[in-house]
């Protein structure tokens, strides 16, 4: 089955709802309200099926005041019904319809002269040069033009006939997408629940399948699928579906809100956008208010323009029929994502003034007239605008402001628009061309790489300087001091760069490599003095002040040099007192010999009487015979293991 999502456009009470009833037999006028009116007020919804192909129709309201809801209709759709009556010709909101399809670069559609038994054929052919005025220049401007009576059929076959020429021409939208479904309609069904319908933009859902709502973040469930009124298990983009869903506070779901594949899609304040305001709008000023339209949301924001790249001098405005940078502050959170087009109208009246597209939805903080900035949006743009630089060009760009700490891997899909099919490809690609490497899931510039690298050696450097009895910064210093404002998996790769390439050595502690510990004599003889002196003690630790006199120096070199043999393991350190490793060797090689001869163990007392110890010095070295395994207490006592 081929599907095609068809929006009206057209001024209040020129036919749309009557010319959808004709072609499908269901009334879009769903509300008690625009029946008594006689006006659609919000979006209907009607299809018709032609053999191998399903038309959904989205009826959108053509009075002034209900534009808005227009614009809720008009996010997903393929193709345009643009509707213009025989008897009054194209009128101001057929105008504002129209260049709203524009601005959203609705590729195709078909031209309907309703009301054609009303008027005589002369009449007709003016429209006819009245619509052709219109469009000429757009997408429409090669569109059929059909003359219709939605009382008699007269056309009606015609119109059906160009609808179903167009969805053979529309291209199938991509399944692997990020499932994306803006929510246009929010009911409850006796028996069901909560029922949400939309236009899938993107992506594929299914039965059971977990969504994201955004913005809220909250989890849904979907518990069934519809699609023009028959169930179904699965539904794909380009499709109109309902979904019946479970979930903490369904019944909270409102128009603006999107499904999406979770981590897919996140909320935002802060855009970059290209803004091109229509020719027959006042120019868009800096610091204006204005209605942001995208999809189903409607949000108000203040523009702050960037830049007109043609000019130098009307930073401060983007004149009519001109286009520019801009950043866009949206007093509350959307869902949106790179490449959107959007739709801007002033604050009052409200009228449509300008459309464009999103380069970035989550755009940095900072100045915006910085020549930084205006190049950043260049290389955003320009892939968009089909300009000379690619894709590849912008996910970089994207890469490098990122820093140390790297561009998540998700954010492919969230905030570039990469299909999660795609994510891995893109990485390989990006990797391939020099512009990141792939540390841990985080894409990071390789210019970080190099940095970090010499910052790493410039800080080991500076240490065996200032610490010439040091054998080096440990580990985790190096990780949280030299190489905290990088990504966990970029700081290990930058040591092991560094391992490999024999340029720094160590496990817990590192080093430059050949820098090793550089003694005075006079420390060479303080350390065998120290070393000397433990040795003999064997299990009878001598305090500081002793080992300074043995040693005939001072206790700060002492224990300098006792925090050198500590690092070196020749020494160490129970309880804060200094044993030899040998002597604890000789210690445990002794307790092992007794397994034979002692049955019921090794209580403290045994212990200290058999080496002429104090407490406070047999504890510490039983826990450390626990430790090593040689000894384990039960109670009081210590079992030989």
């Amino acid at each position: 089955m081929r599907h095609l999502v068809v929006g009206t456009a057209g001024h209040i009470d020129h036919g749309k709802s009557a010319l959808v009833l004709a072609l499908t037999g269901t009334d879009p006028d769903r509300l008690k309200e625009e029946k008594a009116r006689g006006i659609t007020i919000d979006l209907g919804f009607a299809y018709l099926r032609d053999g191998d192909t399903t038309i959904a129709f989205v009826d959108v309201p053509g009075h002034e005041r209900f534009v808005r809801n227009m614009l809720a209709g008009v996010g997903g759709i393929d193709a345009v019904l643009l509707v213009v009556a025989a008897d009054e010709s194209v009128m101001p909101q057929t105008r504002e319809h129209f260049d709203i399809c524009r601005l959203l670069a609705i590729p195709r559609g078909v031209i309907v002269i309703t009301k054609s038994d009303l008027a005589d054929e002369e009449t007709v052919e003016l429209v006819r040069a009245d619509i052709a005025a219109l469009v000429k220049g757009s997408a429409l401007a090669a569109a059929p033009v059909i003359p219709v009576s939605a009382r008699s059929g007269a056309g009606l076959d015609r119109v059906r006939e160009a609808l179903q020429a167009l969805a053979v021409a529309t291209l199938e939208r991509r399944e692997s997408g990020a499932a994306r479904l803006p929510i246009d309609r929010v009911f409850t069904m006796r028996g069901f629940g909560t029922v949400v319908t939309g236009t899938l933009v993107s992506g594929a859902v299914h039965v059971d399948e977990e969504l994201e709502v955004v913005p809220g973040g909250r989890r849904v469930k979907i518990r069934g699928l519809q699609m023009h009124g028959e169930p179904v298990v699965r539904a794909h983009a380009g499709q109109r579906v309902a979904l019946n869903l479970a979930g903490d506070d369904v019944k909270n779901l409102s128009r603006g809100q999107v499904l999406a594949h979770p981590g897919t899609l996140k909320a935002t304040r802060t855009v970059d956008a290209w803004i091109d305001v229509l020719p027959t709008a006042r120019a868009l000023r800096h610091g204006a208010r204005v209605r942001f339209h995208q999809g189903t949301t409607e949000v108000m924001a203040r523009i702050s323009i960037v830049a007109i790249p043609s000019t130098e001098d009307s930073m401060l405005s983007i004149r009519r029929g001109e286009g520019g940078y801009a950043r866009l502050r949206l007093e509350s959170e959307a869902a949106v994502t790179r490449g959107d087009r959007f739709v801007l109208r002033s604050y009052s009246p409200s009228v449509t003034l300008a459309g464009g597209r999103i380069a970035d939805p989550a755009a940095p903080a900072g100045g915006v007239r910085l020549e930084p900035t205006i190049q950043r949006f260049a290389t955003l743009l320009a892939p968009l605008r089909g300009q000379d630089k690619t894709e590849i060009d912008a996910q970089a760009l994207m890469v490098a402001e990122a820093g140390a700490q790297g561009l998540a891997a998700d954010a492919l899909s969230w905030r570039m628009r990469v299909a999660p099919d795609d994510v891995t490809r893109t990485i390989r690609t990006l990797a391939e061309s020099g512009r990141a490497i792939d540390v841990g899931g985080r894409l990071v510039d390789p210019v970080w790489r190099t940095r970090l690298t010499e910052r790493v050696l410039a800080a080991l450097d500076a240490h065996h300087a200032a610490e010439p009895l040091s054998e080096g910064i440990s580990r985790e210093e190096v990780r949280e001091r030299v190489l905290g404002i990088a990504a966990p998996g970029l700081a290990e790769l930058v040591i092991h760069d560094l391992m490999k390439a024999g340029r720094i050595r160590g496990s817990d502690r590192l080093s430059i490599a050949g820098r090793d510990v550089a003694l005075t004599t006079e420390e060479v003889r303080v350390r065998d003095a120290i070393d000397q002196a433990l040795r003999s003690a064997f299990l009878q630790p001598l305090e500081s002040a002793r080992l300074a006199e043995v040693a005939a120096s001072t206790p700060a070199a002492v224990e300098k040099m006792l925090q050198l043999l500590v690092r070196q393991k020749i020494i160490v350190r129970l309880g804060g007192m200094p044993f030899h490793r040998d002597s604890l060797e000789q210690l445990k090689s002794e307790i092992r010999g007794l397994k034979e001869k002692v049955d019921a163990g090794i209580s403290v007392a045994t212990f200290k009487d058999r080496y002429g110890l104090s407490r406070k010095h047999a504890i510490p070295l039983l826990e450390y015979l626990d430790r090593e395994r040689v000894t384990r207490r039960v109670g009081d006592s210590r079992v030989l293991m």
